[in-house]
């Protein structure tokens, strides 16, 4: 006849599971100080290459975004404050403050054309263009960095994919995810119409034409009314032909009929 479990068995088995779990927390709690450790190490080795490094990390943009990435694997955000050691040794957060107040400027210049829409290929050229050719150069991602920040500010700003690019939007205009993807629709030729809306995404004719308005009323699109065929709605942040001269308002009137 099989004998049962005893008691001492069972006190040795909840005994034995106790040490096991008191040495298990033993050995996270090893693991989390190795970690900080390690993290602690490498920051400091991170302010020494940032201290040894600094007039490069200024001056050229492919490697400010390098270093950039590495601050990101440690949980380190040289722009999150504009004092303290990054601020004050690198001086990123005065760049990156001077280059947000540039990015407003170009786009208050030119929201009478694009309705507060403008592709960040053209945002990037339009601030390079304004610092001059002896200022600090910046890069697309130093513009992305700095709108990020911009966002402090309220849903004025932000950024819509477009076509492996950024649609950069200004405005506290509320956009949805239909609004994104008819810009999307329109990136290749600038202009989209409500029959294209229908056959490319197969919605109903209200539904583009509901968020057609919606562009026209933000003042994000202008409407050709005149179009051979059927009206076109412009996006003049995409149209190229608008990008490459100024437009003032009275000409973006006649654009509407």
């Amino acid at each position: 006849m099989r004998r049962g479990v005893g008691a001492g068995a069972i006190a040795k088995k909840k005994l034995a599971e106790a040490k096991y779990k008191e040495r298990g927390t033993v050995l996270a709690e090893d693991q989390i100080v190795q970690m900080s450790k390690q993290l602690e190490t490498f920051k400091t080795h991170l302010e020494e290459f940032a201290s040894k490094h600094k007039q490069e990390i200024r001056k050229n943009p492919q490697f400010r975004v390098q270093f950039q990435e590495m601050c990101a694997t440690i949980g380190v955000d040289p722009l999150a404050s504009g004092k303290g050691f990054w601020s004050e040794m690198l001086g990123v957060g005065d760049f990156y403050y001077e280059l947000g107040v540039q990015i407003i400027e170009v786009c208050l210049a030119l929201k009478h054309r694009n309705g507060g829409l403008i592709t960040l290929d053209e945002l990037h050229q339009r601030v390079l263009k304004g610092r001059g050719k002896y200022a600090q150069d910046v890069s697309q991602d130093d513009l992305v960095r700095a709108i990020k920040k911009l966002k402090v500010m309220g849903n004025g700003f932000g950024m819509i994919p477009v076509g492996g690019s950024y649609l950069v939007q200004s405005v506290p205009a509320e956009l949805n995810m239909d609004h994104t993807v008819v810009l999307q629709l329109a990136e290749k030729k600038g202009y989209v119409t409500v029959s294209e809306i229908k056959d490319s995404l197969k919605w109903e004719k209200e539904r583009a034409c509901h968020v057609l308005d919606h562009l026209l009323k933000e003042g994000l699109a202008w409407l050709d009314s005149q179009a051979a065929g059927e009206a076109q709605y412009w996006l003049p942040a995409l149209f190229s032909e608008l990008t490459s001269r100024d437009v003032t308002p009275e000409e973006a009137n006649q654009m509407t009929p």
